[in-house]
């Protein structure tokens, strides 16, 4: 029989320590989404005039002195083309794309737009170090506008019109299609207000710094996906116990019910070392007793360099846990397995 109540030597062996770079990422996308959704209805302006050319989109910046490096910001979003996949185009570009040796050794490639093949030539790149920061699109970048420049043209073109080129597979570019609907209002339209829609899901209402929240939307998002529509999962819920005199319920980050049965489910990520874990650690035995008590069951989500420093306070949510886990995606699916055998 499987143990999911782990030992703190044991969670140890399975623990991430350090926030994963998707949930930094995410974070950082959380605090730039008001920006972008204020100005997504002149984008999308923008994408909707250009109709005739797929060129011609850069000309339509220009004159409307719209900021270039929030264009490209919008475009990374609708593609899922964020820093990790701008960090390795970078580093492969020269191995993924081809040069024109008649044309002073440019890099090109070349797409298809309304049944038509053309050319894109590259202006910049390839360059050293291609990042967010050097793009201008990370959090401290999106503060200043900048105007349209080479490189800035040249990651345009590609989070356009990329998905149609024969590279596309080879740079993860098959996302890049929002170049293939220009002159198409209504699919334009539907897209991106479809995309952002999930991105504010994924990012869980979080605010600036917050990756405690992001931590619980992504275990949340994880297992509406892994139990399916039979489970109800409540994100900030609360199950009401007798013996419990607080008004509303005990509280938990996340509760999960299947018919009358329910568990509660705590998420703890500390990179530094804080009190909240001893907290959580001294209400732990109470907290285990009245669940058990009233048919319920609780567990923890347990991780981080911070938290690991203050062993007695783990060690204590160890023992007074159903199922620990670390903050992996392996262990998310121990904590699903674990759901299923006691709902």
């Amino acid at each position: 029989m499987f143990k999911y109540n782990r030992n703190i030597t044991e969670l140890k062996t399975k623990a991430a320590f350090w926030w994963p770079e998707e949930l930094k990422n995410q974070n950082a996308l959380a605090n730039v989404l008001p920006l972008l959704l204020k100005s997504q209805e002149d984008f999308l302006r923008l994408i909707i005039l250009s109709k005739n050319d797929p060129f011609q989109l850069f000309d339509l910046i220009r004159v409307a002195k719209y900021p270039a490096n929030l264009f490209l910001k919008h475009l990374a979003v609708l593609a899922d083309y964020g820093g990790e996949p701008i960090q390795r185009l970078g580093r492969s570009f020269k191995d993924i794309f081809s040069k024109n040796e008649a044309e002073e050794g440019k890099y090109f490639f070349d797409f298809i737009w309304k049944e038509q093949s053309y050319r894109y030539e590259f202006k910049a790149l390839p360059v050293n170090g291609l990042n967010n920061r050097k793009l201008f699109i990370d959090g401290e970048g999106l503060i200043i506008e900048k105007a349209l420049s080479d490189i800035i043209c040249d990651m345009i073109a590609l989070l356009l019109f990329a998905s149609t080129s024969e590279h596309a597979d080879r740079a993860g570019l098959v996302a890049c299609e929002i170049g293939t609907m220009l002159g198409n209002e209504d699919d334009l339209i539907r897209f991106v207000k479809q995309r952002y829609i999930t991105v504010s899901r994924i990012t869980g209402g979080a605010t600036a710094n917050n990756l405690g929240q992001l931590a619980q939307s992504e275990v949340v998002n994880f297992l509406l996906n892994e139990l399916g529509s039979k489970y109800k999962i409540i994100r900030n819920g609360h199950i009401h116990l007798i013996g419990y005199d607080k008004k509303g319920g005990m509280p938990f980050d996340i509760v999960v019910e299947k018919g009358k049965k329910k568990l509660g489910i705590e998420v703890s990520f500390q990179v530094t070392t804080n009190s909240t874990i001893e907290r959580k650690a001294g209400q732990a035995a109470e907290r285990q007793a009245l669940m058990h008590k009233n048919g319920c069951q609780i567990a923890y989500i347990l991780d981080g360099a911070g938290n690991f420093q203050r062993s007695s306070a783990i060690s204590t949510l160890c023992n007074y846990s159903d199922c620990t886990v670390a903050y992996t995606l392996e262990e998310f699916r121990i904590l699903s397995k674990w759901i299923k055998s006691v709902l």
